[in-house]
């Protein structure tokens, strides 16, 4: 009896630590999207197809909203997921990892690499069709849950520096792909949109100058900000990344307190465990019954999974040894070659960004989207692969396994 007691607490307190880390939530992450192409493909398709194009409206006064589930999701819910990784990189850049240049130079540079490379080789399979290149950013972009959560799979033996470097790089890339989003897939624009979407930016900069430090007018003046961003064109996950960078990092007479840090905790649990997992779950589902030979071998499927497998490494490790040779950075301390290639494989896991940036590229283009989510699934899985092995082969045992001599 006292034995599967003590197995019960065993497993209890294995799963409760389980739960805590970056792998669970890419845990529930992959089987949000493993959910959704079994319910596709065997004997769902039509139930999830409704599922995603039921029309859900939201009428307050004169503003009224009508919109599917699926463009509530990408608008709405991704537009939360925007907002804390804006907290992260403003926390990262204020007072993190990224808070002088000689620290943010080598990731800065492996990062550029990484975005840079994938959309060369992308764009060299695909340059003849105009429609196809607007996917040009799917594979440049990396899912900072599922890599980091892959490579804590490995325990102890991950030295922090490698850690940190990735975490560096893929929050690089996520700044890069905020920038692809506003200019390259914004729509007409509306100005009078614009111009009541900057007096809020205002307001909330105003806010942050007389060191407001309750969370509440910052959010509601951030659903308004949210709405004008929507109507404007610009797609409205703008509005995150906006409002997160006004949030104060500390109040005055009390350092210890950060409005940042506390909403970035209190938002992470929903985001990993719920707004992510609804995203995958909404966009990842792919009918694969009708799928070709040609559909996988086709210049579109190819950018998007060679860019994320191929073009991702290379360009990390090429501009991160480039800038070795310039004296612009370095390695992490402790990492030699072959793990440092390991963990840009990992960076080639792009997933729950590379959807999203594909629905905005072909969203209106059902056949293309089935080619890119074949490219991104088949890319992200083997990049992960491949980098885990990687990894395990070249940093050894844990330090607990070393440290044993009995």
């Amino acid at each position: 009896m006292q034995a599967l007691v003590a197995a019960f607490e065993y497993v209890r307190d294995t799963l409760r630590h389980f739960r805590k880390t970056e792998a669970f939530s890419s845990v529930v992450l992959v089987s949000s999207a493993a959910a959704a192409i079994l319910l596709t493909n065997f004997g769902a398709h039509d139930w999830y197809e409704n599922f995603l194009n039921a029309p859900i409206s939201l009428v307050l006064g004169p503003v009224a909203l009508h919109k599917t589930l699926l463009l509530w999701v990408n608008d709405l819910l991704m537009a939360i997921f925007f907002f804390v990784i804006g907290l992260e990189l403003k926390r990262e850049f204020m007072e993190g990892h990224l808070a002088s240049v000689d620290r943010a130079l080598s990731p800065a540079f492996a990062a550029i690499g990484g975005m840079l490379v994938p959309a060369l080789l992308f764009a060299s399979l695909n340059y003849q069709d105009p429609v196809a290149m607007r996917g040009w950013a799917i594979p440049t972009a990396t899912d900072i849950a599922f890599a980091l959560g892959v490579l804590m799979l490995l325990g102890s033996r991950v030295p922090y520096s490698l850690k940190i470097f990735l975490l560096a790089i893929a929050i690089l890339d996520d700044l890069g792909a905020v920038l692809i989003i506003a200019l390259y897939y914004s729509e007409e624009l509306s100005m009078e949109a614009l111009r009541y979407a900057a007096l809020c930016l205002v307001v909330l900069v105003g806010l942050n100058r007389f060191k407001v430090s309750s969370a509440i007018p910052y959010l509601l003046i951030g659903v308004v900000l949210w709405y004008f961003i929507l109507k404007s064109g610009v797609h409205a996950t703008m509005a995150g990344i906006l409002l997160a960078f006004t949030i104060p990092t500390h109040v005055p007479h009390d350092h210890q307190y950060s409005p940042l840090t506390r909403l970035e905790n209190q938002f992470h649990g929903w985001v990993a465990f719920g707004i992510l997992p609804v995203f995958a779950f909404c966009n990842a589902g792919v009918y694969l019954w009708d799928t070709t030979p040609s559909d996988l071998g086709g210049a579109l499927t190819l950018g998007v999974l060679l860019g994320l497998l191929i073009g991702k490494p290379v360009g990390i490790c090429l501009f991160a040894a480039l800038g070795s040779v310039l004296r612009l950075g370095s390695l992490p301390s402790g990492v030699h070659w072959p793990a440092f290639l390991g963990m840009s494989f990992l960076c080639g896991i792009g997933f729950t960004m590379s959807l999203f940036v594909s629905t905005l590229a072909h969203g209106d283009m059902p056949a293309l989207i089935v080619e890119d989510k074949i490219g991104i699934m088949l890319g992200s899985l083997l990049s992960a692969l491949i980098g885990f092995f990687i990894l395990k082969a070249t940093l050894g045992k844990p330090k607990a396994e070393l440290l044993d001599t009995t």
